[in-house]
Parts: C-alpha cells; sequence; structure tokens
C-alpha cells in the first residue's frame, strides 16, 4: 500500500549529516550504540508519523508520499529541504543570572529548553549566556536511510500511537483503551503516575485525538492505584518463623530487667561504736578482798 498524507505511519530510519558523516539520529538501538549516540532514558523503535501534518522535515515528507509499506529508500535533503539555514538573528545573550533563576546549568554545547523554545547553549562568560534558537541541524545537508514499516489502519492502534507520542516514557502496550459508542477511556499504567507533565500530556492528548477522530465527543483518562501485595518471606526468614522457642524453664532462670528494678536496696548500717567508748560504758567488777567485801 502507498503512503498518502494524512496516512499514519510507523517509520524506521538512521539520518546522518553529509559534511561530516556523522550519524546524529536513528530508530536503530544497534545503530545508536555503535555512533556512540545512544541514550539510556531513550526507547528505539519505529517512529509514529502522521504523513503531512509536519512532524518531519517537509523534504523528507514529500519523499514519504507514494512510497510502499516495507519499501526503503535514501533522501537527501538540502538545508532549504531540511532545517533551513542558520539566522544570525536568532542569537542571543541573555544574562547569566536568569538562567540561575531557573536552576539551568548552562553548558556550552548542550541542548536546553529556554523561555518556552528549544535552544543550543553556545558560550558562557563575563555573566553572559550565549544561545542559539536556530535548529541544531540547521545549515546542513541531511542524509535519511528511510524505510515505510507499517500503514496503521486499526482505529484503537491509531489512538495507543497518539497517546504513547505524548507519553513516550511509557510503552504504548501498557495502555489500554475502552470505547463505548462517542466516549474512549484510555487507562493509565501505574509507571507513568509521577512523570513529571503528566497533565499537560493527558491536555494534549485529548486535543490530538479530538483533531483526528472528530466523533469522539468524551475523553476519559482511568489511573487505578492498587493495594499493593506483601511480600512473600524467603526461606530463611520462613525457617526463623518455625523455629521452636526455648523451655520456660530456661527463661524463669534470666534475671530480667524488671526484677532488678523491684529488689529493695538494702538499709544502710549504723556505724559500730568505737572500743574506747565501749570501755568507759563497761561495769567494772569489784575485786576479790575489797573494802566491800570486807
Amino acid at each position: 500500500m502507498a503512503a498518502k498524507p494524512g496516512d499514519f505511519l510507523l517509520l524506521n530510519y538512521t539520518l546522518k549529516v553529509k559534511e561530516s558523516g556523522e550519524t546524529v539520529d536513528t530508530t536503530f538501538d544497534s545503530v545508536a550504540k555503535d555512533a556512540n549516540i545512544h541514550r539510556e532514558d531513550a526507547l528505539y523503535g519505529p517512529k509514529f508519523v502522521i504523513l503531512g501534518e509536519g512532524w518531519l522535515p517537509k523534504g523528507l515528507e514529500d519523499s514519504l508520499v507514494g512510497l510502499d509499506a516495507g519499501k526503503s529508500t535514501t533522501v537527501e535533503l538540502s538545508p532549504e529541504k531540511g532545517y533551513g539555514q542558520r539566522d544570525p538573528a536568532k542569537m542571543r545573550l541573555v544574562s547569566l543570572r536568569r538562567f540561575r533563576e531557573k536552576g539551568i546549568d548552562p553548558v556550552p554545547g548542550v541542548q536546553i529548553e529556554f523561555e518556552g523554545r528549544p535552544a543550543v547553549v553556545r558560550a558562557v562568560g563575563a555573566g553572559r549566556v550565549q544561545v542559539d534558537y536556530n535548529h541544531p541541524l540547521a545549515g546542513r545537508t541531511l542524509v535519511y536511510d528511510v524505510s515505510i514499516e507499517k500503514v496503521l489502519e486499526d482505529e484503537d492502534e491509531k489512538v495507543l500511537s497518539i497517546t504513547s507520542r505524548r507519553i513516550p516514557e511509557v510503552p504504548r502496550e501498557k495502555f489500554a483503551i475502552k470505547r463505548d459508542g462517542k466516549d474512549l477511556t484510555i487507562e493509565v499504567p501505574e509507571e507513568a503516575f509521577y512523570l513529571s507533565g503528566l497533565q499537560v500530556a493527558k491536555k494534549a492528548i485529548s486535543s490530538d485525538l479530538q483533531k483526528y477522530f472528530p466523533d469522539i465527543e468524551s475523553i476519559a483518562f482511568l489511573e487505578t492505584f492498587k493495594k499493593p501485595e506483601p511480600p512473600e518471606p524467603s526461606p530463611t526468614t520462613a525457617a526463623i518463623e518455625k523455629k521452636p522457642s526455648p523451655p520456660t524453664e530456661v527463661e524463669e532462670t534470666k534475671p530480667t530487667v524488671t526484677e532488678k528494678t523491684e529488689v529493695e536496696p538494702l538499709k544502710k548500717k549504723e556505724p559500730a561504736a568505737s572500743k574506747r567508748t565501749g570501755s568507759k560504758t563497761r561495769r567494772r567488777r569489784p575485786r576479790a578482798g575489797s573494802e566491800n567485801q570486807r
């Protein structure tokens, strides 16, 4: 089936810069590793696009029209058909203080989002940051090795693809959808509950679905919090729990803190009288033949 504008497509591609031969983007995990551009937080696999919606450079979209699914092609795009020529007017000098107020650490060569626009930090110095709002590939000739993996026909698959595009951190197969006439419910998996910007993503999903599926009147997002199951005891823990307790007699022979605290303190002994004091108070016995006996 030949692709046409408005089709929902899954594409695989590898993008190189003609001038340097450098690989700058790909949907293949192995190619990204070989080119040293692999990112652990990225999801590799066919990219979802709606042909003619401007999600790709216009020159690339034009070359895909009429291409059959399963076929591959190589497309070379001049800067005019790619991301345009570099515009010096899109270079800005911004106070370093404004970056610090937003919690951004500007590092030369790093792509950032500043004031709601993607940009590249070109230089930092003297309290100022040079920011480039040109696309990173502006002014370069691009070479795409691209193939159409599939033209989506199933409506549920289209809805899941639109959902996953706005929440790329979670694989689309983890979402579930339910249709009841003109009402649509999207079940959100638990790993997406605490993603930054989830509410904004749901709003964007709703706008996309209402645009491409005008028959859908209401869209609901279902988030179910399940009670966690108690962890199963390990074999070691189970063995300890089944171990019989020692006999009660042995326990009773061991002194406890309570028994020690209940013992009454010994009474303080009064000091004994000295020997000299005792000798003075002792009565003297009369000697034999004393005057009293006489």
